[in-house]
């Protein structure tokens, strides 16, 4: 945690001196759940500001941002273990087809932040075709077999290379020659990259094949959207309000992050370097100014990549045969 700054300490000590009845209130709001994808970072930076600032208790509500378990944020919103969780549209629509109840509630980033990297130093590589026969350091998951070959096909290439699951650091791999390229989430890895001077190489999903996604989404319960419409609906709109805050006001938003995550986040400027990359890149809020709402032109187009490359399964593990409901899959309601 931050050090505390004088201004900081005499805030705690006038807090120290609220009446009783505020204490007993704010214990008696309903409680929220959300479980996180990952240690805190920047994508999550929308809820700290909504809890530090007093948008969820404004909102009737007490959130609790469970500590980040092994377990993803999506089985445990499945099995009612969290309320909502951070999850991408790729698990979401994996998990869901599977047979699990999740439904897509809110779009964290509005645009893809995902790269496909290789060492700068590759003058033999120029584009996503030079990767035909390659190795790939990858994490073996049949989306990523799918995206790097449609990559390659986009761009005039087979689509065929080599593929190493990683059990090291992907940019230790590309440093030592393990593989020749790998993945990364930009706005995060790529930002880390750069302030440690790594000379790479990159390529947008997006710009070669594969369809733009909205990377991070907030998942819920279909019964727990269902029976707590109310409550939901609260901390959506409230979550909203932390993010759009985020964005206006980034410092202060980098120091809430940081001083929430429990001690998670030490590296202030990786923080304040992420949290510009993705104002700057519109990925919070769009350059039209949406913040939180899901796309449904991005969520059928990404839905059926995954579909036409037999990446969504039953719960037997069997290739889906029928294109799954999409609209299902997620909601905007909470935001009326």
């Amino acid at each position: 945690m931050l050090p505390l700054t004088r201004r900081w300490t005499l805030s705690l000590a006038l807090a120290s001196l609220l009446p009783a009845p505020r204490l007993v209130f704010a214990a008696d709001r309903p409680k929220v759940s959300v479980a996180l994808d990952w240690t805190p970072n920047t994508n999550h930076v929308g809820l700290y500001v909504a809890k530090a600032k007093g948008f969820y208790e404004e909102a009737g509500i007490n959130v609790e941002i469970m500590p980040y378990t092994d377990t993803s944020a999506g089985t445990l919103v499945a099995n009612g273990v969290a309320d909502f969780g951070i999850a991408g549209p790729i698990s979401l629509f994996a998990q869901r087809a599977a047979g699990a109840p999740l439904k897509g509630v809110y779009a964290v980033v509005q645009t893809e932040t995902g790269r496909l990297i290789l060492n700068d130093s590759r003058k033999d590589i120029q584009r996503p075709k030079d990767l035909d026969g390659k190795t790939y350091g990858g994490f073996g998951s049949a989306w990523e077999e799918a995206l790097v070959s449609a990559m390659i096909r986009a761009d005039g290439g087979e689509g065929k290379f080599n593929t190493i699951t990683l059990g090291t650091s992907a940019y230790e791999a590309l440093a030592d020659g393990s593989v020749d390229f790998t993945l990364e989430v930009y706005t995060w890895e790529g930002i880390a990259a750069e302030l440690e001077k790594r000379a790479l190489r990159r390529f947008r999903y997006a710009d070669y094949g594969v369809p733009d996604e909205q990377t991070t989404l907030i998942v819920s319960n279909d019964a727990f959207v269902a029976n707590n419409a109310a409550k939901a609906s609260a901390f959506i709109k409230a979550t909203r309000r932390g993010y759009d805050d985020a964005v206006n006001h980034p410092q202060e938003a980098t120091r809430l992050l940081i001083e929430g995550s429990g001690g998670a986040l030490t590296n202030i400027e990786l923080v304040a370097a992420s949290m510009k990359a993705l104002i700057d890149g519109n990925y919070l809020r769009a350059a039209d100014g949406t913040v939180g709402t899901i796309d449904p032109a991005k969520m059928a187009a990404i839905c059926d990549f995954l579909f036409d490359n037999g990446i969504l399964c039953d719960a037997q593990g069997a290739a889906l045969k029928d294109k799954p409901d999409i609209p299902s899959f997620y909601t905007n309601a909470l935001f009326d």
